[in-house]
């Protein structure tokens, strides 16, 4: 790997990193956010289920931007919403204000994960691009696991208000990777109608998951949102077929299969930033504590590219998608017994193997995608990819905080366990389909 590209991949890894860290760090101080503001903790759960939301149904729009007017505008965009957003959450005196501005924080953060793959995929070609993704994903998931320690300290001096402005630090990241950004697209034109499609048919699904913890109007809101949104996606797709989802990109098989499984990855990941703490918590340890708690994750997770890289290269993009979804599913497995145990020990562990999960994933979806698809719809193709990554991340924290309530946090995990098993089915065609050698 070179300098630069070793320089680059750390510093997008850094801003993943601290986009990620609006969801570990906020998900620490959620049962403090709850007692403040007076609702339950499932209904707390929201911030992180829609942060992560719209940092999932964003992603895809960044994604055709970036292929429109290059990176260095929607990403500076992407940064500033995720600044305001911030300010906004710490400020935030109700718990609607709080809602409405993690849904911007969401919004701009997601300009981060896309854009940031979209710049490696582009300046790096071969076994550097492979490690360059796996430094991203590496430093990205270690930040994210320091995300607890930082707000468990950063709530026991100043509040959890504090803790919601974490984010904000990335704008410091920016200046250091100003010139590396792309600044050149096609100059196409954007498909909104195509993207608010996405956007609301996404945001159903995740209505409907969430819906056990907020009642009937949620969950109309979200079967409406999906009865009427999948069809209109498909019908605008056949009407304008080199639009916000080329039709290009959601024929290609490899693109989809890969995106499905590799949404099990954040699934778990983000299931268990909720549920860690909640189990924890809950049993009387104080919030830096479970931050301790996981910093051995982050030196897995900066430990993992180191790994990643090579294996992909002996077995493939695809195949290293199928490790990391057994992992993530034998994380929530093991979550499960931790829960029931009220182990710290047991589920500090879990996530440290969902943090392996994640570090082999993320670059693995990257590279699967990349090389399936023509450059000039890579970033498009990235995005829903990564939309569906993300996706998986709001599932997850929408079934631990929807139905952790309701099930209990042992059942919710291990139902939740069986999406990485699902996502190995889709998984199967491209699986016969490659040589090992085949890594992207």
């Amino acid at each position: 790997m070179t300098d630069d590209s070793r320089r680059v991949s750390m510093l997008l890894g850094l801003l993943f990193g601290l986009a990620g860290m609006g969801s570990s760090s906020a998900a620490i101080a959620l049962p403090r956010m709850a007692d403040d503001l007076g609702i339950s903790v499932g209904m707390g759960a929201w911030t992180i289920s829609l942060y992560v939301l719209m940092l999932a149904v964003t992603t895809a729009l960044y994604g055709r931007i970036s292929d429109l007017v290059g990176v260095r505008t929607p990403l500076l965009a992407g940064i500033g919403l995720m600044t305001a957003g911030a300010v906004g959450a710490a400020l935030a005196p109700t718990f609607e204000v709080l809602l409405a501005a993690r849904l911007f924080q969401g919004a701009g953060a997601a300009a981060i994960p896309t854009l940031g793959v979209a710049m490696l995929s582009a300046k790096y070609d071969g076994a550097v691009r492979g490690l360059a993704l796996g430094r991203l994903a590496g430093m990205a998931a270690a930040i994210s696991c320091l995300g607890p320690l930082a707000g468990g300290v950063v709530e026991a001096l100043l509040g959890w208000r504090a803790v919601m402005a974490l984010p904000i630090l990335g704008v410091l990241v920016l200046p250091l990777i100003w010139r590396a950004m792309p600044t050149e697209g096609s100059g196409a034109r954007l498909d909104v109608v195509g993207a608010v499609l996405v956007a609301a048919t996404s945001a159903g699904m995740v209505l409907v998951i969430q819906s056990p913890s907020t009642g009937l109007t949620v969950t109309v809101t979200g079967v409406l949102l999906l009865l009427l949104g999948t069809p209109a996606v498909a019908a605008q797709v056949r009407r304008r077929p080199h639009g916000f989802l080329p039709l290009a990109v959601i024929r290609n098989g490899t693109v989809v299969r890969s995106a499905l499984a590799a949404s099990a990855v954040p699934a778990a990941w983000f299931a268990l930033l909720i549920a860690a703490p909640a189990v924890l918590i809950g049993d009387g340890w104080e919030p830096w504590q479970v931050g301790l708690l996981l910093v051995p994750s982050a030196g897995v997770g900066l430990l993992t590219p180191r790994y990643a890289g090579p294996l992909m290269g002996r077995i493939g993009a695809t195949r290293a998608l199928a490790v990391a979804g057994v992992l993530g599913s034998l994380s929530l497995v093991v979550a499960a017994a931790g829960a029931w145990l009220t182990s710290g020990v047991v589920l500090g562990l879990t996530v440290v193997i969902v943090t392996v999960a994640f570090g082999l994933g993320q670059p693995a979806l990257s590279a699967a995608v990349g090389d399936a698809v023509e450059p000039e719809v890579r970033g498009v193709a990235l995005g829903v990819g990564t939309l569906f990554f993300l996706v998986g991340g709001s599932v997850g924290a929408a079934v631990v905080g929807g139905l952790g309530e309701l099930l209990g946090m042992p059942a919710s995990l291990l139902l939740l366990a069986a999406m990485p098993l699902l996502g190995l089915l889709a998984l199967r065609p491209v699986l016969r389909e490659v040589r090992p050698s085949a890594s992207g």
